[in-house]
């Protein structure tokens, strides 16, 4: 038989995955890795989902996922089962969500804590430690994330991975014929989603924290399609692509502005704008900002403006900055109802980082329909 999952639950190799049979698990005896004799009998004998009280998994079988000696989780095409206990001794299995199951046996991690990460038919969600409620966190800030990213699990794979360095999750949406890749950071602690994309060559195929004896060379590993071992480097200014280097292209669209607030009909006009990158100081742990280019953004609705910034449209405004600290005060006008100010750079070599961005603005009548 052919078996393409395993994991090591409470001192047994656990073995499932067979596509002739994938509701099936097995465990062998404890201790003892390639003993399958499950006639043995005794307290520590190899078991079956057939032969134990526990039974199989009521559904295919994708992911194993064992937390300490504590409980297994088996994560399915369409629900979510764990099992309490060992096996052999009255261990029993129960379910944790009949709706909703697990892209891939990599489509999971935990964090420094205990807490369970997946990437199933909710998209991103949580289990707590020490609970069995599903708690989904992409639902509200990316509402149309399986729609949009469209992952087949025929043709792609899913991999999430702690980051203690950054306290986050790193989820790796990556199409396993070229590389190509669509990706998140959540933080855990500002509880908030950054889209990233990387070069092709370093799309992830697996994800292994290294816990090292040596604090300074533990680090999230990215098992990537060119065959490297990568990890993120905070001083790094572009992506290594094997031979060469690539370019970090990266924006963000700081929070949108309704210009009149208490008037649904009333719009504004920005007066000044001021950006204050980061660094100039001498000395100190942390490198200075990079230049970065500030575009202004104005529309009658909130929705027009942000499909604007993703669209790539000409921006009504746009300035590059050099240096560090606060830049020349932006005078130029823009009137609308909703203003969004984009900070960007995608220039090699250099990265970028704000201090602060300042927008004046005042009332300016009302929108002419």
């Amino acid at each position: 038989a052919k078996l393409y999952l395993g994991a090591w639950y409470r001192g047994r190799a656990v073995l499932s995955g067979n596509p002739d049979d994938p509701h099936q698990w097995y465990m062998s005896r404890q201790l003892h890795p390639f003993d399958f004799a499950y006639i043995a009998g005794d307290a520590q004998t190899p078991v079956a989902g057939t032969n134990s009280d526990a039974g199989k998994v009521g559904d295919i079988v994708r992911a194993l996922i064992p937390f300490h000696d504590d409980y297994m989780i088996f994560g399915c095409a369409s629900s979510m089962h764990y099992l309490q206990g060992d096996p052999a001794v009255g261990g029993e299995l129960h379910s944790i969500d009949d709706f909703s199951g697990i892209f891939g046996a990599q489509s999971w991690c935990f964090d420094k804590t205990g807490n369970l990460y997946l990437y199933g038919d909710d998209g991103i969600s949580r289990v707590k430690r020490g609970t069995v409620f599903v708690e989904n966190l992409s639902g509200f800030h990316l509402p149309k994330l399986l729609e949009d990213e469209a992952a087949d699990p025929t043709t792609h794979r899913i991999v999430l991975g702690f980051d203690k360095r950054r306290n986050g999750i790193v989820i790796a949406i990556t199409l396993l014929a070229d590389g190509s890749n669509s990706d998140y950071f959540y933080d855990i602690a500002g509880r908030g989603f950054f889209k990233e994309t990387y070069p092709n060559e370093c799309g992830a195929y697996s994800m292994l924290y290294y816990s090292a004896n040596d604090e300074s060379n533990a680090d999230l590993l990215l098992g990537c399609k060119d065959g490297y071992l990568r990890k993120f480097d905070d001083t790094a200014k572009d992506d290594d692509i094997g031979g060469s280097d690539q370019a970090i292209s990266s924006y963000v669209l700081m929070p949108i502005k309704d210009l009149d607030e208490e008037d649904d009909d009333g719009q504004g006009r920005l007066n000044t704008a001021t950006v204050e990158l980061s660094g100039g100081a001498s000395g100190g742990a942390h490198a200075d900002s990079d230049g970065a280019t500030l575009d202004i953004h104005v529309a009658d609705s909130a929705e027009k403006l942000v499909e604007s910034v993703k669209d790539g449209d000409t921006p009504l405004i746009t300035r590059t900055y050099t240096g560090t600290g606060r830049q020349k005060r932006l005078r130029k006008k823009a009137r609308g109802k909703w203003l969004g100010a984009v900070l960007k750079n995608s220039t090699v070599s250099q990265s970028w980082s704000l201090s602060k961005l300042s927008i004046n603005t005042k009332l300016a009548g009302r929108i002419k329909r």
